[in-house]
C-alpha cells in the first residue's frame, strides 16, 4: 500500500466532541478535508450551526448533535443520531473538555465533579457506546482521545492551580493505554494527542498573565497554531497508524522535555 492510500479516510464517518470551537473546530476542519463525514457535538446549538457553516464552506461534509457529555443517559443517543443518518462511527475523537482554576485547599467539589466527569467519565461512556455498537463488531475502528501536556506533568507555578484538570488529563493517558490493552484484540486502536498552549477560547484568560513565559519555555518559542494538531490527528485515524495504539504524542512545541 503507497504512503497516499496509508493516509486515506475519504468516506469514513468521524464523531468529534466539542467539535465547534477550539481546537475541536481544527480537528473537524482537518478531518472534513480528507473527506470524511463529520458529526461534531457541542451543549450550545448556535455554536454548532456557527461550525457547521465554516465547514460547509471548506467543503465538508458535517452533521451537528447537540449534547451535554455530562448527561450520561444521553450519550447512547448521539450515538444512535450520527449512525442514523451518517453510519457506523469509524472514528471517534474525544475532545470535549473543561478546566477550573483554584488552589487545592479551595477546590469547589462541583467543579472537581465537573471537571472529571467531562474529561474521564464522558470518554469512557462514549468509548464504550462507540466500540460495542460501531467498531466491536466489525473489528476495527480508531479512538483519538485528546488530552494535554498537563496530564505529563505538575506545576508548581500558582498562576496554574488547575489540580482537577492536571489529574483528569494524566487519567484520560492511562485510559488510552489501558482501553488500548483490551481492545486491541478487535484491531481498534486507541491512541491520544497532548497539546500544549494553544491560543483558544478555554485558554485565553490564563495566557493574557502567562503566554510570555510559556512562550519563553518551549524550545520552538511558538504557542500551537491552527493547523499545528491537524497532521497528528490525520495519523492517528488513519491506517499510517495501524501499528500503534496505546501511545501519546505531545503537540507543544517541545515544553514537556525541559
Amino acid at each position: 500500500m503507497s504512503v497516499k492510500n496509508l493516509l486515506q479516510i475519504t468516506d469514513q464517518v468521524a464523531l468529534v466532541t466539542g467539535g465547534s470551537r477550539g481546537l475541536g473546530l481544527q480537528i473537524s476542519e482537518a478531518l472534513g478535508e480528507m473527506g470524511c463525514k463529520v458529526a461534531i457535538s457541542a451543549r450550545r446549538g448556535e455554536e454548532l450551526q456557527a461550525a457547521k457553516e465554516h465547514l460547509e464552506a471548506r467543503g465538508g461534509r458535517v452533521l451537528t448533535c447537540v449534547c451535554d457529555l455530562q448527561k450520561f443517559d444521553r450519550i447512547p443517543y448521539l450515538v444512535d443520531e450520527v449512525v442514523r443518518q451518517l453510519g457506523e462511527i469509524d472514528i471517534l475523537v474525544n475532545n470535549a473538555g473543561a478546566t477550573w482554576g483554584a488552589a487545592a485547599e479551595d477546590h469547589p467539589d462541583e467543579a472537581w465533579h465537573k471537571v472529571m466527569n467531562l474529561n474521564v467519565s464522558a470518554p469512557f461512556f462514549l468509548s464504550r457506546e462507540v466500540g460495542r455498537r460501531c467498531m466491536i463488531p466489525r473489528r476495527r475502528g480508531k479512538i483519538i482521545n485528546i488530552a494535554s501536556v498537563a496530564g505529563l506533568k505538575a506545576s508548581a507555578d500558582l498562576g496554574m492551580r488547575t489540580i482537577a484538570y492536571n489529574t483528569s488529563k494524566a487519567a484520560l493517558i492511562h485510559f488510552t493505554r489501558a482501553l488500548a490493552a483490551e481492545w486491541g484484540r478487535f484491531d481498534i486502536n486507541v491512541n491520544a494527542i497532548c497539546p500544549g498552549f494553544f491560543p483558544t477560547k478555554m485558554s485565553a484568560g490564563l495566557l493574557d498573565q502567562i503566554s510570555d513565559t510559556v512562550i519563553a519555555g518551549t524550545p520552538l518559542r511558538r504557542l500551537g497554531g491552527e493547523e499545528d494538531l491537524k497532521g497528528a490527528v490525520v495519523f492517528f485515524a488513519s491506517q499510517a497508524s495501524r501499528h500503534v495504539t496505546g501511545q501519546y504524542l505531545a503537540v507543544d512545541g517541545g515544553s514537556s522535555i525541559v
